[in-house]
């Protein structure tokens, strides 16, 4: 047996062997899964089992039989703080403190302009992640001329410098999207709150992937989506994070009936909804919030912690997989290799990385490709193993070197 033939054996029946000492293995049953390697649950969720029946339950019965009755006797109009209910553990929060709905975009809309209201007068100053994923950016520039603020695109390591006496609020992402960089986000928390201003998170990809543990390190309000790690499905209803004793002083700049103390008043005048419901705007989306209720149903019983461990145990064996199987040269990771800087995805820098991911797809290995020139990896711990993890690896050298 050559040493090539003999490493390849030995990566392969190490794979085995972590894949039979995986005490998450038995999730991957809670999805919808064929023979393709999914690396892109990152981008989208697979579907989880319990979906369609309830989907099919939510239309033929709820909506096809109770029709409107469904609101009070089908819980239509309490899902999105039921649902965020279901969030918050995966996110470190409380109950009372996430609402469910709308886009992370619109979320995110809500989340600056409401923290800038929230720093007070005399603060002038919004710092957004220069990295960030573009539509947070859009997001923050409109805030900033709705709220007569300045924009400041700053490095997330470089914000505890850029912060000052004007400084109303801080938008970051708490994992890079591009190059799966995990930010510190107690630290940086608590630099924002020292100098007299109010943070905001993005959380798209890290919440079901990692502890985000937002309570205790006193993040003020946080978004995120819903269709990555929590697999609620394409265009899933995204959330938003307001901490409780800030919720009395949160002043959304879409108030809405749905967030009205009294939507059913139709009065002229608006007067927010106590909690985490002024969070609300108008009616939830029930098709698409239901079936993300559903698909929140493979989290019981599994702790974040645990996925955290098999994540870095999946992404650190990929990165192995890869130096020993691709020529020295052909890629290069930009994924931080320390694990208090890396979230749950592997990026891979490689010319002509478009065609490269092309051809991995066809091959049944499915990840995603970013311009210019990075092919992403995602790696999902409730449904992706170690043989999932050495045959993507694998596959990517064979594709390398066709």
């Amino acid at each position: 047996m050559s040493e090539g033939v003999a490493e390849t054996a030995g990566i392969r029946g190490r794979a085995k062997e972590l894949d039979a000492a995986d005490e998450l293995a038995g999730l991957r049953a809670r999805f919808v899964l064929d023979d393709v390697v999914y690396l892109d649950g990152n981008s989208l969720g697979a579907l989880p089992t319990a979906v369609p029946g309830r989907l099919d339950d939510v239309v033929r019965r709820q909506w096809g039989e109770l029709r409107i009755r469904s609101w009070e006797e089908s819980g239509w109009w309490t899902a999105p703080e039921r649902i965020g209910d279901l969030i918050a553990p995966l996110v470190g929060a409380a109950p009372g403190q996430i609402v469910v709905g709308d886009s992370t975009s619109v979320n995110v809309f809500k989340a600056v302009v409401g923290a800038v209201r929230l720093a007070g007068e005399g603060r002038d100053e919004i710092l957004v992640d220069a990295t960030t994923f573009p539509t947070d950016g859009y997001i923050a520039e409109s805030a900033a001329r709705m709220t007569g603020c300045v924009l400041r695109p700053v490095a997330p390591a470089d914000v505890p410098g850029a912060l000052g006496p004007r400084t109303a609020a801080v938008l970051l992402n708490h994992v890079d999207y591009r190059t799966g960089r995990l930010h510190d986000l107690p630290a940086l928390t608590a630099a924002v709150h020292e100098a007299g201003a109010r943070m905001v998170w993005d959380l798209c990809h890290s919440a079901g992937a990692l502890p985000v543990g937002l309570d205790a390190h006193g993040v003020d309000l946080a978004v995120g989506c819903t269709y990555k790690y929590l697999n609620g499905g394409p265009g899933s209803p995204a959330y938003l994070y307001v901490r409780s004793d800030l919720q009395d002083r949160f002043d959304s700049p879409l108030p809405g009936w749905n967030s009205h103390a009294e939507p059913f008043g139709m009065r002229r005048e608006f007067e927010p909804a106590p909690g985490a419901l002024r969070g609300r705007v108008g009616t939830p989306d029930i098709l698409s919030m239901l079936a993300l209720e559903a698909a929140l149903e493979v989290w019981d019983g599994v702790s974040v912690e645990a996925v955290r461990a098999k994540s870095l145990a999946l992404t650190d064996f990929f990165l192995e997989c890869v130096a020993a199987y691709v020529p020295e040269g052909a890629v290069e990771s930009l994924t931080p290799a320390a694990h208090p800087e890396r979230g749950s995805q592997v990026a891979l820098r490689c010319p002509d990385a478009g065609e490269v991911m092309k051809r991995l797809i066809e091959r049944g290995v499915v990840g995603d490709f970013r311009r210019p020139d990075v092919l992403r990896f995602g790696f999902t711990p409730l449904y992706v193993g170690f043989e999932d993890v050495e045959r993507a690896a694998r596959v990517l050298a064979e594709t390398l070197d066709a």
